[in-house]
């Protein structure tokens, strides 16, 4: 009789074990509205994440404001130190250089004027923009450097030439504001340049300091700006055009001293202190995914164990990833870039660093995942779950397919390049190569790429059609649709298994319809 009894107790006690396993596989695959309804406990990552999805989305609207200001300085800088520095800027740029000299006498009065107007540039200069100072407080010299052949004689009219290829580099002339005025004629350049065809570029740099005082518009401390400038007199192709460029290296840092009256002050500890509360609440965030994601190995390691005790079975893989939620490490992995690009905010708040482009790339990397993890809550419901399944099932056949497509895409890259290369400025560089095709490919701009290729090689003209008409042809009607079709294939699939189920779920007439 006790051995019934006991062999009955442990009968009991494995149905128990069972359905608990079973309550519990059942409660961790409800969407958060089911676990409420099934054991009212309260959704709290649900909670955070749209919490966390409202903080981050302010937070990054905010930083890109201030971003805007920022480069929209630096750009409207360049652009005047452009004006006051070349002789003859039109005001825009010409390919990739400003402004073009073809005469000797030009290029000694672009030199001259930038010497000029660098000696009056406080009378000049409308910004607050003046020269930089050393430690002792006397005023940086502009310098000139040259970069020049070592040795070289050349005789186009005999067609001979004798060059020594080796690159030398002058001795960097300190300019001070006396020789702006003493060197009114040519002669001091004539000195320094007296040949030109051995002449590669010259080099003429100078450090100016701004401030940045349009912040305060957003209630911001200004920040005061170190603006090394390189004027380059561009000789390498010796083709009787010397190109010059104007590049700018902007720097940013705490102003040394600094008053200021009104808000901006008491704004930015706000802003300190709202960016603190961010970090909390990602904190909280991965705290809470990282604890499910833990909950989740150990009702896979409950469950294999129950497998192998009562079916002497392995749970196979695709069962085994079913319980690791790839959605909780992108929120982890959101959740850790906004907390860095949150730090990095703070510390360019508190004008402790200056890099607001690594900044950006956190916070709108870690906003981009945030925004996509909310397609987890809306795959609860069936009719938006529609495009998570699609992209899941598709994503193989697609990957495979453009690995494919990409070696044909490569080659037509290669081959436009070198062939068209010199042409066509859509195809001067493989990166732009690469664009022109991809805009091709949607079908952008398909009659400026033709029109602009210039005629006069015809063979070269030719080619360019044969090229451009097979690519279009090959890519549009032919590689595009079959990428649509493979998507358009695991859409179908997914919407008759997901009618299958609709139909086995509902009842007609009082009886299931599929058991």
């Amino acid at each position: 009789m006790m051995v019934v009894l006991s062999y009955s107790s442990i009968i009991t006690q494995d149905i128990i074990k069972e359905e608990n396993l079973r309550d519990d596989l059942r409660y961790y695959f409800m969407s958060p509205c089911e676990k409420y309804r099934a054991r009212r406990h309260i959704p709290w990552k649900m909670g955070v994440q749209i919490l966390k999805i409202i903080m981050v989305t302010t937070q990054l609207v905010l930083f890109g404001l201030n971003n805007q200001l920022v480069v929209s300085y630096k750009e409207e800088n360049t652009m005047a130190l452009k004006n006051l520095f070349l002789k003859g800027y039109s005001g825009v740029d010409e390919d990739d250089y400003s402004v073009a000299v073809y005469t000797k006498h030009d290029v000694y009065e672009s030199l001259f004027y930038v010497m000029d107007q660098y000696s009056q540039l406080d009378q000049l200069s409308v910004g607050p923009i003046s020269y930089a100072e050393d430690e002792n407080g006397r005023l940086l010299p502009l310098t000139m450097c040259k970069e020049y052949y070592r040795r070289g004689s050349v005789e186009p009219s005999d067609e001979t030439y004798d060059i020594d290829a080796q690159l030398e580099t002058g001795e960097r002339e300190n300019l001070h504001f006396k020789i702006f005025t003493l060197h009114t004629d040519v002669s001091f350049l004539n000195q320094m340049f007296c040949c030109f065809f051995r002449l590669v570029d010259i080099k003429i740099t100078f450090q100016l300091k701004g401030i940045n005082l349009q912040t305060v518009r957003s209630r911001e401390l200004p920040d005061c700006y170190s603006f090394f400038v390189t004027i380059t007199f561009d000789n390498q192709c010796h083709s009787g055009k010397v190109k010059l460029f104007l590049d700018i290296d902007a720097e940013s840092s705490a102003c040394r001293a600094w008053k200021i009256s009104g808000t901006a002050q008491k704004n930015t500890h706000y802003l300190l202190v709202f960016d603190a509360f961010v970090i909390l609440m990602c904190l909280t965030s991965a705290v809470l995914c990282t604890r499910s994601i833990i909950l989740a190995v150990r009702l896979l390691q409950r469950f294999s164990r129950f497998f192998h005790e009562n079916f002497n079975r392995k749970v196979c893989e695709d069962d085994q990833r079913e319980f690791l939620n790839g959605w909780y490490l992108l929120v982890i992995v959101s959740d850790l870039l906004a907390i860095i690009g949150s730090i990095l905010k703070m510390e360019i708040q508190a004008k402790n660093l200056t890099n607001y482009d690594v900044c950006s790339i956190f916070l709108g990397t870690s906003t981009l995942l945030v925004w996509v993890g909310v397609i987890r809550y809306l795959g609860y419901f069936q009719k938006y779950n529609v495009l998570i399944l699609t992209m899941k099932a598709a994503f193989p056949k697609v990957l495979r397919f453009c690995c494919c497509a990409g070696m044909i895409y490569l080659g037509y890259t290669f081959c436009g390049w070198i062939v068209l290369g010199p042409y066509h400025e859509k195809f001067e560089g493989l990166s732009l190569v690469a664009e022109c095709l991809f805009s091709l490919l949607n079908g952008d701009d398909m009659f400026t790429t033709f029109a602009q290729l210039k005629d006069k090689n015809t063979l070269v003209w030719l080619f360019s059609r044969a090229y451009l008409y097979s690519f279009i042809s090959l890519f549009i009607y032919m590689v595009l649709s079959l990428f649509i079709a493979l998507i358009t294939d695991a859409y179908e699939t997914i919407k008759v298994l997901l009618h299958y189920q609709v139909r086995k779920e509902l009842p007609q007439e009082g009886v299931w319809v599929l058991s």
